[in-house]
């Protein structure tokens, strides 16, 4: 059958599960966030020693995560209150973000997120990043065939990706935010590398948008093993092969969509 007619068929498939049986992909992303939100944690935790305080704070987090995980992938619920799940793990994941961050200069703490604008050095970078981010997830979905408009978890709205923010959701902890604490740590981004706009929006300047960008094309060459798939693969194509997944879901070929976990 001809890719068009192939595609045609992927995406009416995609259309009726939208409507019809949302919930049941949208759990798949929100588990895998979750838990990637927490291996995050679990590897600093284990890579770094911390003041008491904080150690007690993101052990607290990373089961409450764990919780919450179960609940989004168990629990009956609706479409609405797995999202409010999810936002309940963003807010607890990002209350403990700022004891991840180690470099001495005070200009790059972290006091909460803030997105349109960003407010802050480190809400830029992940503002930035997740931005790179949803341009690959959009590029993988399109790759395979559907339509990256048309989400599970985030609502349908005119020129939003709905599909690719859905898509990415898993991999944010993973390939965005733990590139951020790595360029913040390493001090290959410090305070002086940002504009304060009069909006009071934090922009980079274009020598640290550079730095991000080669940053993130270096990551995307690591290889890990792909938990479903069990090989190998470079971290920039997994966006492409969970898309891969997500249409066999949609075709009937796999019962569940699998994320993408990260250990």
């Amino acid at each position: 059958r001809p890719a068009a007619s192939r595609n045609v068929l992927l995406r009416r498939a995609q259309y009726r599960l939208a409507d019809e049986a949302a919930l049941d992909v949208a759990r798949s992303f929100v588990v895998g966030k979750l838990s990637n939100q927490r291996a995050v944690l679990m590897r600093a935790l284990r890579e770094h020693d911390g003041d008491a305080p904080d150690r007690a704070r993101m052990e607290a987090t990373t089961t409450r995560l764990a919780h919450l995980a179960r609940r989004a992938g168990l629990g009956p619920l609706t479409l609405d209150e797995l999202r409010g799940i999810e936002g309940e793990g963003a807010q607890i994941y990002f209350s403990v973000f700022d004891a991840l961050i180690r470099s001495p200069d005070e200009g790059m703490r972290f006091s909460g997120r803030s997105r349109r604008p960003p407010l802050d050095p480190v809400n830029a970078v992940l503002s930035f990043l997740y931005a790179l981010l949803t341009h690959d997830c959009r590029s993988a979905a399109e790759g395979v065939g559907i339509d990256p408009a048309v989400g599970f978890l985030h609502r349908d709205r005119p020129g939003r990706p709905s599909l690719a923010l859905d898509l990415m959701e898993e991999f944010r902890p993973v390939l965005a935010d733990r590139l951020a604490l790595s360029l913040i740590n390493r001090r290959q981004l410090r305070s002086a590398d940002f504009d304060r706009l009069d909006s009071g929006a934090v922009i980079l300047k274009d020598d640290a948008r550079r730095t991000v960008i080669e940053a993130w094309q270096e990551r995307k060459k690591a290889e890990r093993r792909h938990p479903f798939l069990d090989e190998t693969a470079p971290l920039g194509l997994v966006p492409h092969l969970q898309a891969l997944l997500l249409a066999r879901t949609l075709r009937g070929d796999l019962d569940a969509y699998p994320p993408w976990l990260w250990s």
